[in-house]
């Protein structure tokens, strides 16, 4: 019940939360994870608010700070300080991990640019994240989320047309960089297995939004075409969306023939009608098919709709609000929230790890997904069992 990276030390720099989403994954997972801040003012985000907990108190806690930390010890260290990094050396010594967000260049200027932390460390794993990359014509840029999901073009396929560009509603950019980044520092961990010696990782804001721009960069780079926001429905699928009905709305998509057919039964449309009935006449019809359904399911409200469409085997589903989804049987049932016991603040819900694991038996599988999740930290709470820790 430990996890997958049990044993695993981890030692984060980060801040905000990029390079602490990708230290969190790795928590999860089982490593330990030693969060280094600075002292008196910690992480960024602990003053990211409201909304706060106390916040009138010197207990304040930021819930976006608690978004982004579980799983991991909190130890404050001054790295202009000579001791304090004497301590952060011998940290880096033991551990199998270093995650660091720093502006390019940072890191060395502090005494610790990757040839120091190979003669410190030869098996260390280096996570490095950046906003526009390490190197090239604008390698040094400082990376904010909005900022890079604008530049990497994902606001200009998001919103509801061409002229009204929007930012996804979650730093994006932010998490997706963590993402990678902790799959890029499993692949080292899994490499070191083979040559006994770490490497360095490097990832950015920019190139996680590249990342996922999936059929939409290939629509440019090998069909020529520039993808423009279009609202809710899907550029290369049709019907794909969100369809208004009687006092509400619902999304559906045909992503076949086949449920394109099932649809038209349930609702009796002409399936083959002149400019239908192929997905790609449907796209490029696209008005007419969406005024075509609404103009179907105006007198259909959403709960009946949603039912019709589940008996015909259509994909469909509602959109909820957030407190709806951890209200949701389905998201209890997937363990995707955690009790966590908060040092000042009591008990608190987080939303839990996507992963779960499982062992195949001979009586069937066994889940081993981790269930002890520690609560975000108190800035400074390990200071005095890591430092006796450093001293043995």
């Amino acid at each position: 019940m430990s996890g997958p990276l049990d044993g695993v030390l981890v030692v984060d720099l980060t801040r905000a939360l990029a390079g602490p989403h990708a230290g969190m994954m790795l928590g999860d997972l089982g490593a330990r994870v030693i969060k280094v801040e600075n002292p008196g003012s910690g992480d960024d985000t602990r003053g990211w608010g409201p909304p706060f907990l106390h916040p009138e108190g010197a207990e304040r806690e930021s819930t976006y700070f608690l978004s982004t930390n579980r799983n991991k010890e909190s130890v404050t260290l001054d790295l202009k300080d000579d001791g304090d990094k004497e301590l952060l050396r011998e940290l880096v010594r033991r551990a199998d991990v270093l995650l660091e967000n720093f502006r390019p260049g940072t890191l060395e200027r502090l005494g610790f640019g990757t040839d120091v932390l190979e003669q410190l460390n030869p098996r260390l794993v280096t996570l490095s994240i950046s906003g526009f990359g390490h190197d090239g014509p604008e390698g040094g840029r400082a990376g904010y989320d909005q900022i890079a999901q604008g530049e990497g073009g994902l606001m200009s396929l998001t919103g509801s047309g061409p002229d009204d560009p929007q930012r996804v509603g979650v730093p994006i950019a932010d998490l997706l960089a963590g993402m990678y980044g902790a799959y890029g520092v499993l692949a080292a961990l899994m490499e070191r297995q083979r040559t006994g010696r770490g490497q360095v990782v490097r990832t950015s804001l920019l190139a996680a939004i590249i990342g996922v721009h999936a059929f939409q960069g290939t629509r440019w780079t090998v069909a020529g075409e520039v993808g423009r926001a279009q609202g809710n429905h899907h550029p290369s699928i049709a019907p794909y969306g969100l369809f208004h009905c009687k006092d509400g709305s619902v999304q559906l998509s045909c992503g076949s023939e086949g449920l394109w057919r099932r649809l038209c039964t349930e609702f009796g449309l002409d399936a083959d009608a002149p400019g239908l009935a192929t997905n790609g006449e449907r796209v490029d019809h696209r008005d007419r098919v969406i005024e075509l359904l609404e103009q179907t399911f105006a007198d259909i409200s959403p709960e009946e709709l949603l039912a019709r469409l589940a008996g015909a085997g259509v994909p469909a589903g509602k959109v909820r609000t957030l407190d709806e989804v951890y209200g949701w049987d389905q998201t209890l049932s997937q363990g995707l929230l955690v009790d966590v016991d908060h040092e000042t603040l009591g008990r608190l819900q987080l939303p839990g790890p996507p992963l779960r694991f499982f062992a195949p038996g001979p009586d069937g599988e066994t889940e081993t997904t981790r269930r002890d999740h520690a609560a975000p930290p108190v800035l400074g709470s390990s200071n005095e069992a890591i430092r006796a820790w450093l001293s043995r």
